[in-house]
């Protein structure tokens, strides 16, 4: 007899799903795995939902606007832009999926660097799509002539980098737009920490596109808001595989307060920026390596009490958090990565912990 699997494409019961940062449903954790935001949205987030949702919550009946048009009005001004250059999408992952379906395919490789955000491979699995992977080594110095001569039709930059948290300059953004025959795909997710955004790159390059999100930055991660910036024939081509109302009439609400509200994330951002710096030469006078971080989180190198780094140094410190009851992320799969973790900003305290585990750990570990 025939199972569901003998009916669907070839490929997909071959997929590895996407795996996620564990999400504890137990409060006493200390989450520091998913480069959440440790401080609330906007107070403004909350009124513009609940306003929205009136007293007995009859909006809810009503679709949203189909393609997020308020909002897509709103964020172009914000960058300086216009309306028809912009595209809003069930957070970034949404906006990084329709790039995939428009750009990818099986003779449209997809490129992307390793370590990068972990996700491109999946999305272009997803479309049977092929592959231009392009590997770092431990310098993270970007690699312009192996990604112009790469053949994707689409290459994915995470800028800032993750794992890593290294940010690529718009001089090195620029020698890629004109070296590479192909859209590059800026992943901003974390650019409101780093010194500088590809946006000014935008008028003279038509095959750029920037996507940004509002889960880190803006405190806004369980609500599923990001968005893309390029040209406008760009803008239309994602259209057209776009679902419809893919964004629902909350998120489009709370995103627009959010994004209202720069005073209260410039201050939110500026105090993220100072413990991520603060720990970051705290742990590398320790004479554990860091990289320099333009995100909201660190990637460590540590060391044992004996002074030894490595794969199972790594390992046994990411358990002795977890027995601790501190969640970080480990990359064991890659050479470059396995040696490390990377730990998300949080808050004064919840760093003052994690700095307490540490020192437990050196003191204490066999």
């Amino acid at each position: 007899m025939s199972t569901p699997s003998d009916f669907a494409r070839p490929h997909v019961p071959d997929l590895h799903a996407y795996t996620p940062g564990t999400q504890p449903t137990d409060g006493s954790w200390i989450k520091l795995n998913t480069n959440e935001c440790p401080y609330p949205p906007s107070p403004h987030v909350a009124a513009a939902i609940a306003r929205e949702v009136g007293a007995e919550g009859s909006s809810l009946r009503l679709y949203p606007s189909p393609t997020s048009a308020p909002l897509r009005t709103q964020i172009a001004k914000l960058h300086g832009l216009t309306p028809a250059q912009v595209i809003v999408g069930n957070g970034s992952d949404d906006i990084l999926n329709l790039l995939v379906r428009v750009f990818g395919g099986p003779t449209a490789p997809a490129g992307f660097t390793l370590p990068s955000y972990s996700l491109y491979p999946v999305l272009v699995a997803i479309q049977d799509g092929a592959t231009a992977v392009i590997e770092f080594d431990r310098s993270m110095r970007l690699p312009v002539d192996r990604i112009a001569a790469s053949g994707a039709k689409a290459f994915f930059l995470t800028s800032p980098n993750a794992p890593t948290g290294v940010g690529f300059s718009n001089a090195e953004i620029s020698r890629v737009l004109n070296a590479f025959d192909g859209i590059l795909v800026v992943d901003e997710a974390y650019a409101p920490f780093a010194e500088e955004d590809a946006i000014p790159l935008l008028a003279a390059h038509r095959n750029l596109v920037i996507v940004r999100t509002l889960s880190k930055a803006h405190a806004l991660a369980g609500m599923r808001v990001g968005y893309a910036l390029a040209d406008p024939e760009t803008i239309g081509l994602l259209d057209r595989v776009r679902d419809s109302y893919n964004v629902n009439r909350l998120s489009q609400v709370a995103a627009a307060a959010a994004l209202a509200d720069t005073p209260y994330y410039d201050a939110i951002i500026g105090k993220i920026k100072r413990t991520r710096d603060n720990w970051a030469t705290e742990w590398a006078e320790r004479d554990w390596f860091v990289y320099r971080s333009s995100a909201n989180f660190l990637f460590v190198e540590p060391r044992n009490a004996a002074g030894e780094a490595g794969a199972d140094v790594a390992a046994a410190l990411f358990a002795w958090f977890k027995s601790r009851k501190i969640l970080v992320r480990a990359f064991p799969s890659h050479a470059l990565t396995a040696s490390f973790l990377r730990i998300s900003v949080g808050t004064d305290d919840e760093m003052l912990a994690v700095e307490e585990a540490i020192q437990a750990w050196l003191t204490n570990a066999p």
